[in-house]
């Protein structure tokens, strides 16, 4: 009884729990052109941002996603793109995100996979 209680129990969280969502660099840009009230965050540091970022995409360094929700999110339920310059920091940052109770996250990696087009502010 205790195992199936314990094996219910496990699959009832799983059940619960919310992954991030890893999609390429073209399935990233058909959602920003087709989803309404998307949000873009570049995780990666400022210097890198004012090299190049992707349009429409705000500035949310890795280090600043910490225990709580970050100022410029205030929905949990928004669909958010996330990237950095490989992919890594936006896996960390996906990860922290969910964590902190955001239901639509999506990891597209990095810009150096992204074809489409950059701006510098």
């Amino acid at each position: 009884m205790k195992k199936l209680f314990a094996c219910l129990c496990l699959l009832l969280s799983a059940c619960q729990s919310v992954a991030y969502t890893k999609i390429s660099a073209q399935e990233a840009k058909k959602m920003m052109e087709e989803v309404d009230n998307i949000m873009i965050i570049d995780v990666r540091q400022p210097d890198e941002y004012e090299q190049g970022h992707i349009p429409g995409a705000i500035l949310l360094p890795l280090d600043t996603i910490q225990s709580k929700k970050p100022e410029q999110l205030d929905d949990l339920d928004q669909t958010i793109l996330v990237y950095c310059r490989s992919g890594r920091r936006s896996k960390q940052a996906a990860d922290q995100l969910i964590k902190l109770g955001y239901t639509h996250i999506y990891d597209f990696g990095g810009i150096i996979d992204w074809p489409y087009e950059i701006v510098t502010d």
